[in-house]
């Protein structure tokens, strides 16, 4: 497109016209008009008539002052269907000679409109290049920003703080209390009251191993069995006399000392356990110089001695003293557990045992691993049924109580013939181990304790030797006051067909069966009257 009839340029200077010729021949030229913007641009319109331009001159042409839109340079079109005549020439007078005509100056234009007021980037400027006040704008919305997140942050660190030092307190109350009742030291929660509260609600959690304690000068021995009752949170040592009657491997009566000789760890472990009525989970045997060893081992122990113990020679120093608070090393208090003076009982040699095991646990560590080394650097051989591990454990439960004071040594009592009375079956099988017998294991022998009261010595002998052929575990319930009717009693209502069994086994009538107060180292409880035939 030609750039010079460019209507759309704004900028563009119009060039002179020829719009005639003279007379002379000469062109006459005319400035054209600067297209006007917006409302006097040219316009598209296919039915608008063309338009005069300025400075009409009546010799020229009027086809040459006439535009199409957007075809400049260029003729103008002419329509075949219809064209007007071209007017007449008129006549010119006979004009003088003149000179040629300077080219003319461009013409100026008429006033140019106001355009409509356009927006440039430049007017703009300030939103490019900030000034000071809208730097300070900025930083006082930053500083207000951070202002707040500071405060919400304050907020949350001390909703945070106060979540903690609820959580802490209730902890802390939890565990004061935990400790307070595992003390006894709440009303109305004391030790008894939890003791006969476990007694009520069944047997108790109790973990119980027998120790033999092997003097290898005179070969004798000593036993007891180191109980942890884990429902009353109590330790205790129960001392058993030699002379407690068990039963064999063949169903026959012997004593403690004789079982441990003849029948081993195991046989005499199984026999107390049916004599007792509980589980004994393993055997500790313990030789006088590994006793000595292992008081070594936790730095000596203190005691209250209750009599002297003489040198090994005449004449020598005493080897322990008597008194209260005495710091006995290894070989005294070995000197002390084994010592029995001269027409001394049974007994106080075991409760000068249980002294010395007592002393030992409270200065066993509490700590399993930790005793479980003590117990290792014994070195010596177990037996199966406790290895170094389980025994550690034990004895660290042990050693808690006893360092606390919940601890202490008890003796069984037993008759002159070696059998429980009544008294030492209610106060230690009841309260000591557990407070009523362990309903025994799936295929395990019902435990039939058997009271001789027919006056007849050999009634205990032929109804045990009866029960034993039936299959039944017997435990020797002593002697009592003579009666005319035997007994079937049973304590648990669960125990009543087996009680009826045994009325049967024995020859007795069903109406002998009835329900009252057991032994509680018994399942079925049978009293011999006089009624009983010996065969």
């Amino acid at each position: 497109m030609n750039d010079q009839q460019n209507p759309y340029d704004p900028y563009y200077l119009p060039q002179p016209q020829i719009v005639g010729y003279d007379a002379y021949g000469q062109p006459v030229y005319q400035q054209a008009q600067q297209p006007q913007q917006h409302e006097q641009q040219h316009q598209y319109d296919p039915y608008a008539q063309p338009q005069q331009s300025y400075g009409y001159d009546q010799y020229a042409d009027t086809s040459y002052a006439q535009q199409g839109y957007g075809y400049e340079g260029y003729a103008p079109g002419y329509d075949t269907a219809h064209q007007q005549p071209a007017p007449p020439p008129s006549p010119h007078p006979q004009p003088a000679p003149a000179a040629v005509p300077e080219q003319r100056r461009p013409a100026p234009g008429p006033e140019r409109p106001e355009p409509e007021r356009e927006y440039r980037t430049e007017q703009f400027s300030f939103v490019e290049d900030p000034d000071e006040d809208s730097e300070d704008v900025i930083d006082w919305l930053k500083f207000t920003e951070s202002r707040s997140e500071r405060r919400e942050e304050a907020k949350r660190r001390g909703r945070n703080r106060v979540v903690a030092l609820v959580v802490v307190l209730a902890v802390a109350l939890i565990g004061g209390v935990g400790y307070l009742w595992s003390a006894g030291k709440i009303p109305g929660l004391s030790d008894q009251e939890t003791e006969q509260g476990g007694t009520a609600g069944g047997p108790q959690k109790r973990d119980v191993i027998v120790l033999h304690l092997h003097n290898t000068k005179n070969e004798e021995t000593s036993t007891a069995l180191l109980v942890d009752n884990a429902t009353t949170r109590q330790g205790t040592t129960i001392l058993l006399p030699n002379s407690l009657s068990v039963a064999n491997d063949d169903g026959t009566t012997t004593t403690l000392g004789k079982s441990v000789d003849d029948d081993g760890s195991t046989g005499t472990r199984e026999a107390i356990g049916a004599l007792l009525g509980t589980k004994i989970t393993g055997t500790w045997r313990l030789d006088t110089p590994y006793l000595e060893n292992l008081v070594e081992l936790v730095g000596g122990i203190e005691i209250s001695t209750d009599t002297e113990v003489p040198g090994t020679k005449k004449g020598d120093a005493p080897l322990v003293a008597k008194g209260d608070n005495q710091t006995l090393n290894g070989r005294m208090a070995v000197a002390y557990a084994t010592h029995r003076g001269s027409g001394e009982a049974e007994a106080k040699q075991l409760e000068r045992f249980g002294q010395v095991i007592q002393g030992v646990l409270r200065k066993m560590s509490d700590d399993p691993e930790s005793a479980t080394v003590t117990v290792q650097t014994l070195a010596q051989i177990l037996d199966p049924s406790l290895p170094e591990k389980d025994l550690g454990a034990s004895l660290a439960k042990l050693a808690e109580h006893a360092k606390v004071g919940d601890y202490k040594t008890a003796l069984l009592p037993v008759q002159e013939d070696g059998t429980l009375s009544e008294q030492a079956t209610s106060s230690v099988v009841k309260d000591i181990l557990g407070g009523s017998v362990s309903a025994p294991e799936q295929g395990a022998a019902v435990r039939v304790g058997v009271r001789n009261a027919s006056g007849n010595e050999d009634a205990t002998e032929a109804a045990r030797i009866v029960l034993v052929n039936g299959g039944y575990a017997v435990v020797d319930g002593g002697k009592g006051d003579t009666e005319s009717s035997s007994q079937v009693i049973y304590g648990d209502a669960a125990q009543k067909a087996k009680a009826e069994e045994v009325a049967k086994t024995l020859g007795l009538p069903v109406g002998a069966v009835e329900q009252g107060t057991a032994a509680a180292n018994a399942d079925v409880t049978v009293v011999l009257g006089q009624d009983y035939e010996v065969e």
